[in-house]
C-alpha cells in the first residue's frame, strides 16, 4: 500500500459578487497530501490516507472524493476538532493572500498515527504542514521512521508555506531531520527560494543565474543526505528537473488544453512520479540512486502528463490511469 500522511483542509476561495465589494467564499476540498493520495489511487495504486477527519459537515465533504477515488482513510475514528481551513483572498493587484486556520489536521497522537499504519507498506509520503510545528514534526518524524521499519520507501513534498512559518531557522532544522531519512524529495523553485530567503518568493524574483545557483546548492545538499536517492525540482511553466547521483534530466510541461488552473499540479506530478518509479521496481534508495539521465527523463515525462491532465480542470481533478495511457500511446 501507498500511504500519504499530512493535512486535508477546505480551501475557501473568495469571489466578488457585487459592485459594493461583497464577496462570497466558495469551498473546495484540498491539502497537498490529500490531493496526492487521490491522484495515487486514481493511477491504480492501493492508497491509504493518514490524517484526522472532523465529525463536522466539512469533514464529511472531504471524505467524498476519497471514497470516490478508492482511498482508504486509515484513522477510523473522526475527531471533534473543526476542519482546517485555508482562506484565499485577493488584493488590488489580484495577488492571492492566504490565511490558515488549523484544527482537525493537528488532532492526532503519535500512538494513533502509528496504529493507523498498515503492517506492511511500500511507500510513505509525508509533507505539507508536517514539519511546521515542533511538536507535530516530532510525531510525524517518528511515524515516518516506523513506516521505514515496516519496509516503506520514504518520500516528501515539503510544500513550504511561509505564512505559516514564524521561525524559519527552527523550521529548516526540522525539515532537515526529515530530509535525512527520506529517499525522495520533490520541491518547487518557490520552495527553494523561500528556504534561501526565509520568506515567500516568486520564481520571477530571481535571475536565471540566481535560480541555477539556488537549484545546484540545494540539490547538492539533498543528495548528500544519507538516505536520499532522487531530487525533483519543479519550475511551473518551465517544467521540471530530476537529479540523482547517476544522472539528471529535464522535461517540459504537458500542455493543458483547454486550460483550467494549476491547483494540485505539483501534487499530481508527485503521484505520477511515485507510480512509475514503483512500477519500474526502483522505488528504494539504491534503485533511485542508480537512475540515469534517460530513465529520469521518462519518469518526468510520465509525471508531466499526469499534472498536465489535471490542469485541464478547475481545482485538483487528477486523471485516471486510462487517461494517462491514452496520452502516452498517442
Amino acid at each position: 500500500m501507498f500511504v500519504v500522511g499530512g493535512e486535508s483542509l477546505i480551501d475557501l476561495i473568495s469571489e466578488p459578487v457585487g459592485p459594493d465589494g461583497t464577496i462570497r467564499l466558495v469551498a473546495h476540498q484540498g491539502g497537498s497530501p490529500y490531493n496526492c493520495a487521490i491522484a495515487l489511487s486514481k493511477l491504480g495504486n492501493d492508497t491509504g490516507f493518514l490524517c484526522p477527519i472532523s465529525t463536522d459537515g466539512l469533514g464529511t465533504y472531504l471524505l467524498g472524493p476519497l471514497a470516490e477515488a478508492g482511498v482508504k482513510p486509515l484513522l477510523k475514528d473522526r475527531v471533534e476538532a473543526y476542519t482546517t481551513l485555508a482562506v484565499v483572498t485577493f488584493d488590488a493587484k489580484k495577488s492571492a493572500q492566504y490565511g490558515f486556520y488549523r484544527n482537525a489536521d493537528r488532532a492526532f497522537t503519535r500512538e494513533g498515527l502509528i496504529a493507523g499504519l498498515p503492517r506492511t507498506l511500500e511507500v510513505f509520503q509525508v509533507g505539507g504542514f508536517c514539519p511546521i510545528e515542533p511538536e507535530d514534526a516530532a510525531v510525524w518524524l517518528d511515524v515516518a521512521q516506523e513506516a521505514a521499519r515496516r519496509g516503506a520507501t520514504l518520500s516528501m513534498d515539503p510544500n513550504v508555506r511561509p505564512s505559516l512559518v514564524p521561525d524559519f531557522t527552527g523550521y529548516k532544522a526540522r525539515l532537515s531531520q526529515f530530509l535525512d531519512v527520506v529517499n525522495l524529495v520533490k520541491v518547487s523553485i518557490e520552495d527553494l527560494g523561500a528556504l534561501e530567503r526565509n520568506k515567500a518568493v516568486k520564481a520571477s524574483d530571481f535571475s536565471a543565474a540566481e535560480t541555477e545557483a539556488i537549484v545546484q546548492k540545494y540539490v547538492a545538499d539533498f543528495l548528500d543526505r544519507p538516505n536520499m536517492g532522487l531530487v525533483v525540482v519543479t519550475f511551473g511553466e518551465e517544467g521540471s528537473r530530476a537529479f540523482t547521483r547517476s544522472g539528471s534530466a529535464a522535461a517540459e510541461i504537458f500542455p493543458a488544453v483547454p486550460f483550467g488552473d494549476t491547483v494540485g499540479a505539483g501534487d499530481t506530478l508527485m503521484a505520477g512520479i511515485l507510480t512509475v518509479l514503483n512500477e519500474r521496481g526502483v522505488l528504494n534508495r539504491d534503485g533511485l540512486r542508480g537512475l540515469d539521465s534517460a530513465a529520469l527523463g521518462e519518469v518526468l515525462r510520465f509525471g508531466a502528463v499526469v499534472a498536465g491532465l489535471n490542469c485541464r480542470h478547475f481545482g485538483c481533478v487528477p486523471p485516471t490511469r486510462r487517461e494517462v495511457e491514452a496520452v502516452l500511446a498517442g
